[in-house]
């Protein structure tokens, strides 16, 4: 298939180099094409498999009029405009909007789970972050207060007043600084493994000042076998996903890695979630403590990037928030542990509504 200047054509045969490979059996493509299930959901099934361009594969779908109308719960992808910036998302379901925001590297691709276990109850919109997937990625700070007015002006171009924020590793950090800036927009927080402000290990601060993410602009590589290493790194038993995922995963991460923007996004964002001040008068923890919107930590109990001794600082400056650990749990608890992690999820959202 062959899609340009708004045409598609299709032949038999191949290309030398295609943006992406779908894969699937006969039956599962029977299912897609008669609306038994979407494309979105056999990928996370495991009936699909994606290698390349993982944010083209999805949209395939939302390209075409189906010819048995699908259920307000089917993902639809799009672009929409937000601050004058082009931003991609899935979009399903109706009700309360629900906002998913992703963590570092990753794309609206890290939050499938999430947006299927929520569409029947809510509008859920999952977006690729200002600097990641197919959204713009402009020369600016990238930290959270940059991605916090990213996320209100999607709010807006959405016309959402208010929203439930859930956010995973760096975009639990946004959904925090979301509710800390502007309360009256958000309904509640979510945040699942978030990337607080390091209370420890600051010794490097002086270090990381003098790094420039503007090095990202200079081309260099990174090989495949060492993304797919860092991903599975993130989970406390990588064998309950399938090796299919993680390869998708590392084929997503390093499209956008092998733009200048895009590595100089990747290396902004990561300086700015390790120079986050934790201390004094616009420091994380003291701001934190003024935070009145109803929030719920998910944390895991084998997690290598954001241990979950963060727990007890969360408890001592929210003492009403809800703080969970959960056993034998990584980085990604909406891929490791998607059962108990949706039904916590949705337990907290019906005692905000």
């Amino acid at each position: 298939m062959r899609i340009q200047d708004g045409r598609l054509t299709v032949g038999i045969g191949g290309t030398d180099r295609p943006d992406a490979v779908i894969a699937s059996d006969a039956q599962t493509l029977i299912d897609i094409n008669t609306g038994r299930t979407t494309g979105a959901e056999a990928f996370l099934h495991g009936r699909v498999t994606v290698r390349g361009n993982l944010g083209l594969a999805l949209r395939l779908e939302s390209m075409f009029e189906p010819l048995i109308p699908r259920p307000p719960e089917a993902p639809v992808d799009r672009s929409i405009l937000a601050g004058r910036m082009p931003v991609s998302i899935l979009e399903a379901g109706r009700g309360d909007p629900v906002l998913l925001l992703h963590g570092l590297g990753a794309t609206k691709a890290s939050f499938l789970p999430t947006l299927f276990a929520l569409a029947d109850r809510h509008r859920v919109i999952a977006p690729d972050l200002l600097g990641h997937g197919d959204t713009a990625k402009p020369y600016v700070r990238y930290d959270a207060q940059t991605f916090a007015r990213f996320t209100l002006d999607l709010m807006d171009a959405l016309e959402i007043d208010r929203a439930h924020l859930i956010g995973n590793s760096m975009g639990g950090r946004i959904s925090l600084e979301v509710a800390m800036h502007a309360p009256d927009r958000v309904r509640s927080l979510t945040l699942l493994c978030p990337a607080v402000a390091f209370i420890k290990r600051r010794e490097f601060v002086p270090i990381v000042r003098l790094l420039r993410p503007e090095l990202g602009l200079l081309p260099h590589r990174l090989p495949h076998r060492l993304v797919v290493r860092s991903v599975r790194a993130m989970f406390a038993r990588p064998e309950r996903l399938p090796s299919s995922w993680y390869e998708a995963g590392a084929d997503e991460f390093l499209r956008v890695f092998r733009t200048a923007s895009g590595r100089a996004a990747l290396y902004a964002s990561m300086r700015n979630i390790y120079l986050d001040q934790p201390a004094g008068e616009r420091g994380f923890w003291v701001r934190l403590e003024r935070l009145d919107t109803p929030s719920f930590f998910l944390w895991g109990d084998r997690d290598r990037l954001v241990p979950a001794g963060f727990s007890r600082h969360v408890t001592r400056v929210l003492p009403d928030a809800r703080n969970v650990v959960l056993d034998d749990c990584g980085h990604v608890p909406q891929f490791e542990h998607p059962e108990r992690t949706h039904e916590l999820v949705k337990d907290f959202l019906g005692s905000a509504a």
